[in-house]
């Protein structure tokens, strides 16, 4: 641990990477209680998936055709909306194509995402490590546009805190109060899409919805109240990423793929606790 402190004030690029975590983890816990409540993780997989060909097409028009003001997170975040909005309106309307529409968006964003990296030349490793996660590599210019999605997102969870409250546990009482329930239903999507942008800079779009999930489900079991929640989850994906990268420093492992397996090995922690004061009580 030492180590990785001493290394943390003397490299940019660990206190760039503890940064990016820590304003991804605002984010997930934040619209990732939603997300857990309104019970979408499987389309928050889809849009994840769909990213891909958003970030291929941008390297592809940087790169190619020399559109230097475009970065794979602008395509990312592009695809994700479109997408979501795409299962979002299906979902309202034919529920009985959903799952359809999912798989279709996810293998066809990933298979557009691979050509358009098969046919830009050059490196593309920097995509790659959005689709395996690199906390690592985050630059000056990724914190900035990580920090302004995460004010988005988090700015319009809070400011509809009620709306998307009743649009995720009763729709029938939020249309009875006069609710626009289709409208800050597709809203949510929109913003679970742009914080799936901001995690894959964390751990990949391939491990994306388990930092979108597990924290959730783990402040679940210690807070009843939605905000409360969203507070627990916020605080533990803090300490999840920054303890992935801690842990992940010395050993050279990958700093994603740490993150996660420190928040599978607390959620196991967590249930099988609370399996036991459940039988100790009875």
């Amino acid at each position: 641990m030492s180590e990785f402190l001493d290394a943390l004030i003397a490299n940019p690029f660990l206190q760039y990477a503890l940064l990016a975590g820590a304003m991804a983890g605002v984010a997930c816990g934040v619209v990732g209680s939603y997300v857990v409540a309104r019970r979408i993780t499987y389309i928050a997989g889809g849009v994840a998936h769909c990213t891909l060909g958003g970030m291929g097409a941008a390297r592809y028009f940087n790169v190619v055709h020399g559109w230097t003001f475009l970065h794979p997170l602008h395509g990312a975040a592009v695809a994700a909306v479109i997408a979501a909005l795409i299962i979002g309106v299906v979902s309202l309307r034919a529920k009985q194509r959903e799952d359809t529409v999912i798989s279709a968006l996810w293998a066809i964003g990933m298979a557009v995402g691979i050509l358009f990296i098969a046919k830009t030349p050059g490196y593309y490793e920097d995509l790659m490590s959005y689709l395996f996660g690199n906390i690592l590599l985050v630059s000056r210019q990724d914190l900035y546009l990580i920090a302004g999605l995460d004010v988005l997102v988090v700015g319009l969870g809070l400011l509809f805190y009620n709306k998307f409250l009743a649009v995720c546990f009763d729709e029938e009482f939020a249309r009875l109060r006069g609710i626009s329930v289709e409208f800050y239903y597709l809203l949510l999507l929109c913003l679970t899409a742009l914080t799936v942008v901001v995690l894959v800079t964390v751990v990949g779009l391939i491990m994306v919805i388990a930092l979108l999930t597990l924290p959730v489900a783990i402040a679940g079991h210690f807070a009843n109240r939605l905000w409360h929640v969203m507070v627990a989850a916020s605080l533990i994906s803090i300490a999840l990423t920054t303890g992935g990268l801690a842990v992940s420093y010395g050993p050279e492992l990958p700093p994603g793929a740490t993150t996660i397996a420190l928040a599978g090995a607390l959620y196991l922690l967590v249930v099988v606790g609370s399996r036991i004061r459940v039988l100790i009580r009875s």
